[in-house]
């Protein structure tokens, strides 16, 4: 790896005369850094004087470096700047290390010992930073480091000024972060335990030794270098070990039911324990974007109360990527010994989709209340009474890409009364960038709960379909695994009826059962290989009874009746001749028959504009200027591009015969290599900040074809995008 060096960079490094400092000014005077050592050489308190900051100058210099001392008080840090525009007329990096101590406790804390902290660390930090602001802008480049301490982040007994103006610093360096973005001007802020002159006598003496600053001033020096691009970052480093700190939100809570309801001291008790759960977490980075997500989750609010003033609804968020989809495909019998189902299996395949039939997931809300909420007088419902009868899926948009996260409202449309049961209509509405894109309903069965006098028949339901009274257009045998229950309750599904022995004996069955929904998947398998070219975007809708249990180790036969755009299907058990899923169909886009081990690409292209459309203008000028070292690499490669998990555009690189690149398919031939990457990740890639090994072995880059070929771009590339 290259040096990095700062050959022709001018540093200020404040407190430098010791400890952390003096590491951080004798690395970049090893660099080729020419130094301002400015120290004032007090005491811990800030008292005294001493020539520490000669010293440090003698030792660069000694090294064959440049430097010079600078005894100046940081409280008048536009003096600090100034020697350093004087001897050397520039300046590119700041680091604000100086600091005291004055410990107290609160109650004993004078106004002095909190003037002096604030002073020295605070305006301190101001003086210098303004002083340099000028020149940074005018240069267009410039690097500071703020200084702040665990005892700001945290709090710590007897600091409380010392911890108030370290937490200061941290909103200083927000603030700066934005208003340099456009200058090129970075500034970050180390949170540094070292042994110094502040901590001689405090850190047990064995402490004091292990940790030396020099094995933090690496860290303070590569964010201080010109390759350096973050800004506003907190990086705690001790002991040859750093980390990220940053502020989080919860996501918070609405203080009242409805956007008419008044705030009251007894809502926000109701709600405080959601106000403060930190489970789950956002993370902003600016002000706006606060605003906005505020205003947002106050539409939401709005929005989700509208729609609650019909029915009583459960809320929950549902998030999903490509592990889940591969586990639930195991889980619904999914095998590599077919091919087909490899695009279900491996996150790296180029047509990597989700089966439709896992969308159906995140509407079961398994935690929601509402059906037990919504039972009439003298009725109730839970796990020990309530059977999955019916399923209903319908995708309403694009079909979801292979990771995201879902807003999902569930409520009970209908409570039927079959008699000796109740039946609760439960619709889930699923939301996407608050977009409903899909619709599912259940019927619930509530074993022995009717009798209660309500409608016995609905409107809202969606029925099943008996299938057609002749031959099946196709059948397909699929034998479920000893442990398929087992497999499929990794998909959410943890009812205790599905792999506990006892639990299934108490309620009737030999042995635990196979989950409805994944006798549903089998089957659904099938008939998107038979009839949808194996692809799951082809499914409008579907729908199935649920009739009688299977038993994992059990054969499923799936048969199947085309008309139209619509498949009928039924599912029977081999072994016992039962249907289990019957009345049940798919509704289809597109009819593609026989094709069990298809695997058409889903890409819908697009001329809206993404980032990547330069790389490739540049990679097209490239191959133009290198024609004929383009056509000896005798390839033609296919890149689709994705967002949100879906194919948006093309682009191919046909470096054989007559050299081009244009977007769209390959014209002449098929693709020898494939590459399936996501408009950000490729952006990434080109300007070498994601490594293209490790984002295919995190499956953010997907090869498919010759995958020894993608390695022969390199050579003709390296002066264009590092593809």
């Amino acid at each position: 790896m290259d040096q990095l060096r700062f050959d022709g960079r001018v540093a200020v490094v404040t407190g430098a005369g010791g400890g952390l400092g003096k590491a951080y000014a004798l690395l970049l005077g090893s660099r080729g850094a020419k130094v301002v050592v400015n120290d004032l050489g007090g005491s811990r308190d800030g008292s005294g004087k001493s020539n520490f900051a000669d010293a440090v100058v003698q030792e660069i210099k000694a090294k064959g470096g440049e430097a010079v001392a600078d005894y100046n008080s940081v409280v008048e840090g536009d003096k600090i700047i100034k020697t350093a525009l004087d001897n050397y007329g520039r300046i590119d990096i700041l680091i604000n290390n100086a600091g005291i101590l004055r410990d107290r406790s609160f109650q004993k804390m004078s106004e002095q010992d909190w003037d002096l902290i604030q002073a020295v660390h605070v305006k301190g930090a101001f003086k210098t930073t303004h002083a340099a602001w000028a020149t940074f802008k005018a240069q267009k480049f410039g690097r500071v480091i703020m200084t702040s301490s665990n005892s700001g982040l945290f709090g710590n007994f007897g600091q409380a000024n010392y911890s108030a103006a370290k937490m200061a610093l941290v909103g200083f360096m927000n603030t700066l972060a934005l208003e340099g973005e456009k200058y090129n001007i970075l500034i970050n802020t180390i949170v540094p335990t070292a042994a110094s002159r502040l901590t001689e006598d405090i850190l047990p003496p064995e402490m004091f030794q292990a940790m030396k600053p020099e094995l933090i001033a690496p860290v303070v020096a590569y964010m201080s270098h010109e390759s350096f691009t973050d800004s506003a970052l907190v990086i705690d480093s001790t002991l040859g070990f750093a980390t990220k700190t940053h502020l989080v939100r919860s996501l918070g809570a609405p203080l009242r039911k409805k956007p008419t309801d008044e705030v009251t001291l007894e809502s926000v008790k109701e709600a405080w324990p959601q106000v403060v759960d930190m489970s789950k977490t956002k993370r902003f980075d600016r002000m706006p974007e606060v605003t906005v997500d505020l205003v947002g989750r106050i539409q939401d609010f709005e929005h989700r109360s509208k729609l609650d003033s019909t029915h009583p609804s459960y809320w929950s968020t549902y998030n999903y990527n490509s592990k889940d989809l591969i586990c639930y495909a195991l889980g619904v019998g999914a095998s590599v010994v077919n091919p087909g189902d490899l695009r279900f299996l491996y996150e790296a395949h180029e047509n990597f989709n989700a089966l439709p039939t896992y969308f159906i997931l995140p509407g079961m809300s398994m935690e929601s209340p509402v059906v037990a909420n919504a039972m009439p007088p003298g009725k109730h419902a839970d796990f020990t009474n309530i059977l999955h009868g019916e399923q209903f899926i319908e995708f309403l948009g694009e079909f979801p890409g292979t990771e995201g996260s879902f807003t999902t409202r569930n409520y009970v449309a209908e409570v039927l009364d079959k008699g000796s049961s109740a039946i609760a209509i439960v619709n889930s509405e699923i939301y996407q960038n608050k977009e409903l894109i899909i619709r599912t309903q259940q019927h619930i069965f509530v074993v022995g709960q009717g009798g209660f006098g309500g409608p016995r028949d609905s409107k809202v339901a969606v029925g099943v379909q008996p299938a057609p009274k002749r031959k099946p257009d196709a059948v397909v045998e699929q034998r479920t695994s000893e442990d398929q229950a087992a497999l499929y309750r990794l998909s959410g599904d943890l009812n205790p009826l599905h792999i506990d022995n006892n639990v299934a004996v108490a309620s009737g069955h030999p042995k635990p059962i196979l989950h409805g929904l994944a006798s549903l998947g089998f089957s659904v398998r099938h008939v998107i290989a038979k009839f949808a070219g194996n692809n799951s975007s082809n499914v409008k809708a579907l729908k199935a009874r649920f009739a009688k249990p299977v038993l994992p180790g059990q054969t499923l036969i799936t048969e199947m009746w085309q008309e139209g755009n619509r498949v009928h299907f039924q599912t029977k058990v081999k072994e016992t001749g039962n249907v289990v899923i019957a009345g049940a169909y798919v509704d289809l886009k597109n009819v593609v028959k026989d094709s069990g081990s298809a695997s058409s690409a889903q890409s819908s292209q697009s001329s809206g504009s993404l980032k990547s459309d330069s790389l490739f203008a540049k990679i097209e000028s490239e191959v133009k200027a290198n024609a004929d070292k383009a056509k000896s690499v005798g390839a033609i490669y296919l890149y689709n591009i994705t967002k949100d998990g879906k194919t948006v555009k093309q682009w191919t690189l046909e470096l054989k015969g007559t050299p081009g690149v244009y977007q769209g398919q390959p014209k002449s031939g098929k693709a020898d290599t494939t590459m399936t990457v996501s408009d950000d990740d490729l952006v990434d890639i080109a300007a070498g900040t994601l490594n293209p090994q490790a984002a295919f072995m995190k499956g953010k880059l997907k090869i498919s074809g010759n995958i020894m070929l993608a390695q022969k771009l390199g050579p003709l590339l390296k002066t264009g995008a590092k593809l």
